[in-house]
């Protein structure tokens, strides 16, 4: 007799169970949100490098449930299989931390360990995945089935808990806490991964408490070989034999009738499965393209809260929270008063078009984003703009082009980058600048492909040309990059935050790094000498932006005049929400609804049949990402597009299967299918009966 909780039908044992999966979720939706920016700004991935290892990752995670399974039923049972490959999980958790050590080897070292990591972690994760659940719900008598219901109704919100802390707290390990010099990746991975540490001690810690069944064989291998066998008996026999009335019967010689009915039951269902990778291939970018989208947008809330890009995954965990008994309890009924028959089917059709809709959001705000973003130049062009610091009017010409038709004023703030040709991949070319009836002619070599500052400045009365490159590329991570041109006479030193520059003197160019975003309205300098340096007012150092500050004497006083080399982001996260809200919705009526739908249509023993069937749609979605992104090499808001009309087509084609379809009631299939198993016994005996009369031997046992 197992032991019961406070005195109640609930096994002791499911506490243990349901602390497990909430340590586990934490840990996989924690480091899962961190990946695709630990990509592209520590492994230093482009982005659609990082999105396909990101949805290959996904998918790999969704393809090991079935392995999971088959180790369970077949070979070890639920509990050993969660015990051995939680191991295997931990191993790639600690593997995978180690690699985000940059002290640890080289990137090859990182990379190696990176991946390996994230194998590990899919086998564990995907392994355990089908066994955890289940293992719970063998704790209970077979009489307990409300106290069962709600046990999987506390186990799914112990995911949904775990999932929404893990994506607030490992972004601010990440980005709050610095160590090796930058982003904090190896504790935020870290902290998952004593969290997995802490699930496999406390599912260990129950162990003499737990009712675990002995494998039964996995009926997911006798389906497959069923199928099987009915193919090779076709192949074989159709021209020798009369037809059948479906494909199935071929099975006939070797498997009983209930078997091959109810995996017709399942094939019905699983038809229905083929459009549904799409919605997945849409949903699940909200880890990868949603992120990206996100670095590149203003995260301010006030002038104390930021929000870090990775953080806004939470919104999903937390609406589907909120989602879940709105929809049925008052959204669901609403529409039913107004006279419209709310079928399974016809709810993930919606769902599909709500996720649809989302991505239709994702390409306004897209659109929107790109307008601060500069484009990096083509091969054989460059980009350029002018910095002048000479007190007047300046005109620069450059040969064979009309680039800059105006002239420049003093201390203008370039208002964009021109593209300029070039003849070969490093090209110098002779600048003619004009100021006040004088000219001088600057020679300087342009690179292709990168983007370029011409600092004009005078020298007691000369006109001199500086070339610098200039980076154009927005952080990852949001921050706002500032450098620092000196025109003073003398080295100085500044503190922006907790960043040191080292500005050079002479017209020189300190360094280019990342600060915190915020208001700057008193940063500390030093100078090297016994001169005093007041404190500069660099203002607000927006995200996304790239600055390029220039110290100089005005009236006897250093100051620091601001050029915004790159827009700060002007469109607010906050324009996220609508296509986290839509894609949520879609969620609740494409994926739980699915869920119940699959259940209500197939036998009892074919559950898990189908499990792995919705599973295998998951992997294959993310399958359709990887593909794209690597493949099409289509701008964002263009893939945005292409995701959405495909996910319209696909709902089309699914709207138009389910009218076919039939909803068949199991419980009567099963009593049914008891019917002809019994029918089919008796037949068999009656056979067996024929033939040891024929041989003059007793019928009676």
């Amino acid at each position: 007799m197992s032991k019961k909780l406070c005195g109640t039908n609930y096994p002791l044992s499911i506490c243990f169970i349901v602390v497990n999966e909430f340590c586990e979720r934490f840990s996989y939706y924690g480091m899962k949100a961190l990946l695709t920016l630990y990509f592209v700004t520590y492994l230093k991935w482009d982005k659609d490098l990082s999105t396909a290892v990101y949805h290959a990752f996904s998918s790999l995670c969704y393809f090991t449930p079935i392995l999971g399974a088959l180790i369970a039923d077949s070979w070890l049972g639920k509990f050993k299989t969660i015990i051995y490959l939680s191991i295997v999980y931990v191993i790639g958790h600690v593997v995978k931390s180690v690699g985000a050590i940059p002290t640890v080897g080289n990137t090859d070292v990182h990379i190696a360990l990176s991946m390996v990591g994230l194998i590990l972690i899919a086998i564990g994760t995907g392994g355990i995945k089908p066994c955890v659940a289940a293992f719970g719900g063998d704790q209970f008598d077979e009489e307990h089935v409300s106290e069962r219901q709600k046990f999987f109704s506390i186990f799914y919100m112990s995911i949904n808990a775990g999932s929404l802390l893990s994506t607030l707290i490992t972004p601010v390990l990440r980005g709050d806490v610095q160590c090796f010099g930058g982003d904090c990746y190896a504790l935020a991975f870290g902290v998952p991964a004593a969290l997995m540490i802490v699930a496999l001690v406390v599912f260990i810690a129950g162990s003499s408490l737990y009712k675990r069944n002995p494998p039964q064989g996995n009926i997911l291998l006798q389906v497959c070989k069923c199928i099987g066998f009915a193919i090779e008996n076709r192949w074989r026999n159709s021209k020798h034999e009369p037809k059948r009335r479906h494909w199935l019967d071929w099975a006939e010689e070797k498997y009983s009738k209930r078997l091959i009915q109810e995996i017709k039951m399942v094939l019905r269902v699983l038809i229905l499965y083929i459009p549904l990778p799409m919605f997945w291939a849409l949903f699940d970018q909200q880890g990868s393209r949603w992120t990206l989208q996100a670095t590149r947008m203003n995260m301010a809330f006030g002038n104390s809260f930021n929000i870090k890009p990775d953080q806004m995954q939470m919104l999903n965990a937390l609406l589907i929270l909120l989602f879940v008994p709105i929809f049925d309890l008052i959204i669901y009924p609403l529409v039913g008063l107004c006279k419209i028959k709310i079928t399974p089917l016809r709810k993930m059709a919606a769902g599909m078009i709500f996720a649809a809709l989302a991505f239709v959001a994702a390409t306004l705000v897209e659109i929107n984003v790109v307008k601060t973003v500069v484009d990096p130049a083509p091969e054989g062009k460059c980009l350029l703009q002018v910095v002048n610091l000479v007190q007047g009017n300046v005109s620069v010409k450059i040969p064979n082009n009309d680039l800059f038709p105006d002239t420049f004023a003093y201390l203008q703030d370039p208002p964009e980058y021109k593209m300029l040709e070039l003849k070969t991949s490093r090209t110098k070319l002779n600048i003619e600048v004009s100021f006040s009836g004088s000219n001088v002619v600057c020679q300087e070599t342009f690179e292709e492909q990168k983007a370029h500052s011409l600092i004009i400045y005078k020298v007691d009365t000369q006109l001199q040309c500086m070339l610098v490159e200039d980076n154009i590329q927005k952080n990852t991570d949001g921050k706002p990059f500032v450098r620092f041109f000196s025109t003073l006479q003398e080295a100085m030193n500044i503190t922006v935050g907790e960043v040191n520059f080292y500005a050079p003197p002479d017209y020189s160019m300190s360094s280019n790094d990342t600060v915190d975003r915020r208001e700057y309205p008193s940063v500390p300098c030093d100078l090297h000498s016994e001169e005093d340096c007041p404190d500069l007012n660099l203002g607000l150092l927006d995200f996304g932006a790239s600055y390029t500050f220039i110290l100089m004497k005005e009236s006897g006083k250093i100051v620091a005049e601001r050029m915004e080399d790159v827009k700060a982001n002007s469109v607010h996260i906050a324009w996220q929400v609508p296509q986290y809200v839509l894609i949520t919705a879609g969620e609740v009526m494409f994926s739980i609804t699915g869920l119940e739908f699959s259940y209500s249509q197939a036998p009892s023993n074919m559950k898990s049949v189908l499990q792995a069937g919705w599973l295998l749609t998951v992997a294959f979605g993310n399958v359709i990402v990887l593909i794209v992104a690597e493949g099409a090499g289509l701008e964002q808001w263009k893939e945005f597009v292409l995701f959405a009309g495909l996910l319209l087509g696909v709902c089309i084609i699914f709207s138009v299967m389910s009218i076919f379809y039939k909803y068949v009631d199991p419980e009567r299939m099963d009593k049914i299918n008891l019917e002809d198993s019994k029918e089919e016994d008796e037949t068999d005996e009656k056979k067996s009966s024929m033939k040891l009369n024929k041989t003059g031997k007793s019928t009676r046992l």
